[in-house]
């Protein structure tokens, strides 16, 4: 059996995070009453004269600096013809023969190997309304709210070799994007989305396969399963004598398959052609300085700032960069408690954990980088055990309070005290004289248990350095 090598091109969405459309003064805001942010430009009247939003071709460049490009400093709007119920022009304004930025890339790694991914252009254009297909009743209700929203569309080379790259990749564009303040990369909301063009072709082979394209995947899992299914499905036409047929699938979530939704259409389908209502979009060698100077410190940037500074790897970098606020929240607790391996090692599993299970984002929570140092400090000095430290964390972390005010008040002050440490040993030892007799014959690993004894009996409150070494001194003789 040949072995097969998938190829993959990306086309993402974003929406830009102004306060108006595109081409109108309309607000961008979601989540209003249907219909209610629109007027005649923006729901396509006769005569109504589009005008373009300055903030979005700021946005728009930035982006482009941002993945290496190439700025046109001309470039021109087209009108891409198509009919959709959601349409109310017959058109999308976009950009076709003169985009914005073209030439740039993108560096990803994955499985620790680093891979250029080229990026064809960025361009600005529109957005769609939106369909909602009433369930059970036969009709389509039309929202227009979307219809005009900014957005940039980033259209990646066919550099894309398997699933895990194409995920990796568009969590690094999603990133840059967040970072740059233009887009909140919300994927269940629609402002950042992505198109996949799919093919396969025996490994080793230059020649392109016959692609599909896959629409509708709002989450990177969904992304992964999609592209997962459609090239197994592709090499089993193959290897079973048949052709894929150029077209757009959608991605079924609830049955983890793609399936067929129309022919795919190509360029001159949409008989593009320059928009007579917009003047070319100049940009000033000025300006684009000034909009350079502006760029913050990248995902990249930080994460190798991070791996030399704190002295991270690169995966654990990446986990704390993936999200600006996180790495910032990072930073602060750093800096009051000058341990990054150890604060590290909190964010991994108990400060992800908590935003996970509570839903809520790293912005939204009262613990301070100080109360974090705090807790952290109270178990470097032994006041609570790591145990309890654990423990405690979801309390005062989600409702903000204060760690030593907590401990004191729930009285989890650690045991430090030898007398008391060694009369509850003492007690431990006189009820297990069978594990005794085990433990001097060579079965050392029984500390452990005598050491779960203590933590049970003083729920947890025990330090273990000095119950530890207690345990030795009295079995060891």
């Amino acid at each position: 059996m040949a072995e097969y090598e998938p190829v993959i091109g990306l086309e993402v969405h974003a929406q830009l995070k102004t306060k108006s459309k595109l081409f109108c003064s309309c607000p961008t805001t979601f989540g209003e009453e249907p219909n209610k942010n629109t007027c005649p430009v923006c729901t396509g009247m006769p005569g109504a004269l589009p005008v373009v939003n300055k903030k979005a071709v700021e946005y728009a460049t930035k982006m482009g600096l941002a993945v290496n490009c190439d700025i046109n400093l001309r470039s021109r709007f087209a009108r891409k013809n198509y009919f959709y119920p959601d349409l109310p022009k017959g058109y999308q304004i976009s950009q076709y023969e003169e985009p914005l930025a073209e030439n740039g890339y993108l560096e990803i790694q994955v499985n620790g190997k680093k891979k250029k991914i080229k990026i064809i252009r960025i361009h600005m254009e529109d957005d769609a309304g939106k369909s909602i297909h009433v369930q059970g009743e036969n009709k389509t209700l039309i929202d227009l709210n979307r219809t005009g929203v900014p957005l940039i569309e980033i259209v990646s080379a066919p550099d894309i070799n398997s699933p895990e790259e194409a995920v990796e990749y568009l969590k690094e564009l999603r990133a840059i994007l967040v970072y740059l303040g233009i887009c909140d990369g919300n994927m269940q909301e629609g402002s950042f989305r992505c198109d996949a063009n799919v093919s396969v072709r025996p490994k080793g082979d230059i020649k392109l396969g016959t692609r599909t394209e896959l629409k509708n995947m709002n989450s990177f899992k969904h992304v992964q399963r999609a592209l997962q299914y459609e090239i197994k499905r592709q090499i089993e036409l193959i290897e079973d004598g048949e052709k894929v047929i150029q077209e757009t699938r959608l991605y079924d979530e609830a049955k983890g398959i793609t399936r067929s939704m129309r022919g795919k259409e190509e360029a001159h389908d949409y008989r593009y052609f320059p928009d007579p209502d917009l003047v070319p979009v100049m940009i000033s060698e000025e300006e684009l300085i000034k909009w350079k100077s502006e760029l913050p410190e990248l995902p990249q940037q930080k994460r190798q700032r991070f791996m030399e500074q704190y002295n991270l790897t690169y995966e654990e970098a990446e986990l704390l960069t993936s999200d600006k606020e996180l790495a910032n929240y990072f930073e602060e607790v750093v800096k009051e408690y000058n341990d990054p391996k150890e604060v590290y090692k909190w964010f991994q599993t108990d400060v992800l954990r908590e935003l996970h299970e509570n839903n809520i984002k790293i912005t939204e929570v009262k613990f301070g980088p100080k109360q974090f140092a705090t807790l952290l400090n109270l178990v470097k000095m032994g006041k609570i055990s790591l145990k309890i430290g654990k423990d405690i964390f979801p309390d005062v972390f989600v409702k903000g309070l204060d760690p030593e005010k907590y401990i004191k008040d729930k009285g989890l002050v650690q045991i430090s005290d030898d007398s008391e440490l060694e009369k509850i040993v003492d007690e431990v030892l006189q009820q297990f004289p069978d594990e005794i007799v085990a433990y001097k014959k060579g079965k050392k690993k029984l500390l452990s248990f005598f050491m779960g004894q203590v933590m049970r009996k003083t729920k947890g409150k025990a330090n273990p350095n000095k119950v530890s070494q207690i345990f030795r001194d009295k079995l060891d003789k």
